[in-house]
């Protein structure tokens, strides 16, 4: 297979700049805590402040990001894998592309497990193409499949950060301490941040997030940040089953507000606050 890039020529596609932007995964220690939604309010709110972003479907085995925009794509990761495709020439625009005011999305195979035992030396050479990629953005978001399966360590391992996903039930709660002691260990340069997702208000979230940070704090010696709190909204049920980005249709809601604030720490360089009070409010 062959993960080489070729210039893109000066018609379509973002420009390439002189530092790679910095790449974001998206983690979770379970599934069904909301991560893929997060990954593409997020791009969508970073395309709406003017950012060049691209949204990679991390998730080897259930690949989803293509069902959740609404979009079918040409080709995808597999076929970049199979050595059919470059990595660049496998980007599919979402709400016009980069050169329009949307974002960009590089697609795994929906409907389909067999990247899931991908090989370590194919991961590593993804994870090489997207540090390329990257000089093309201004900011990189990774959705990774959720779990502590060794591709998805190493997939976190590529990236400058990692935003873990933590809603107020326990298992995910329990879950996301091990997923951040383990990468901890596995990938000590990644800062783990937490974002906590669907709480009930922000107080609850809050309390969610001091349960996991003190839980860190006792047996990791660290503390991790926090991004933000994202609040239950039915609008988001709304936008998955109409498949459309939540920043297109619903970006006043209050899952797509509390989604852009967080997207403002990215584009603030994570300058972030650990209370959640000090972040400014929309």
């Amino acid at each position: 297979m062959s993960f080489g890039f070729r210039r893109q020529k000066e018609t379509a596609g973002p420009q390439s700049r002189v530092q790679p932007a910095s790449i974001i995964a998206v983690a979770s220690g379970k599934g069904g805590v909301g991560k893929t939604f997060l990954s593409t309010a997020l791009a969508g709110a970073l395309a709406k402040a003017g950012r060049r972003t691209l949204l990679v479907d991390g998730d080897l085995g259930l690949a989803n990001v293509d069902v959740h925009l609404g979009i079918a794509p040409e080709t995808d990761l597999a076929a970049v894998i199979a050595g059919w495709v470059e990595l660049e020439h496998a980007v599919t625009p979402v709400s016009g592309g980069v050169a329009e005011g949307g974002f960009d999305v590089l697609p795994g195979r929906s409907g389909s497990g067999a990247m899931a035992a991908l090989p370590q030396e194919e991961v590593a050479r993804l994870a090489a193409g997207l540090t390329a990629l990257a000089l093309q953005y201004d900011h990189v978001l990774v959705d990774l499949a959720a779990g502590l399966e060794t591709n998805v360590m190493r997939l976190a391992r590529s990236a400058d950060r990692t935003l873990v996903v933590v809603t107020d039930d326990p298992a995910s709660m329990t879950d996301a301490y091990a997923f951040i002691k383990v990468m901890k260990g596995y990938a000590p340069s990644v800062q783990p941040i937490i974002v906590i997702n669907q709480a009930d208000n922000r107080q609850r979230g809050r309390q969610t997030y001091e349960a996991i940070a003190k839980a860190c704090q006792t047996f990791l010696g660290f503390r991790p940040p926090l991004a933000g709190i994202v609040t239950r909204d039915p609008n988001v049920r709304e936008a998955l089953r109409n498949q459309i980005p939540i920043m297109e249709r619903w970006s006043t809601t209050r899952a797509a507000v509390d989604a852009a604030q967080i997207a403002e720490s990215l584009i603030r360089g994570w300058e972030l606050p650990t209370s959640d009070e000090d972040r400014p409010r929309a």
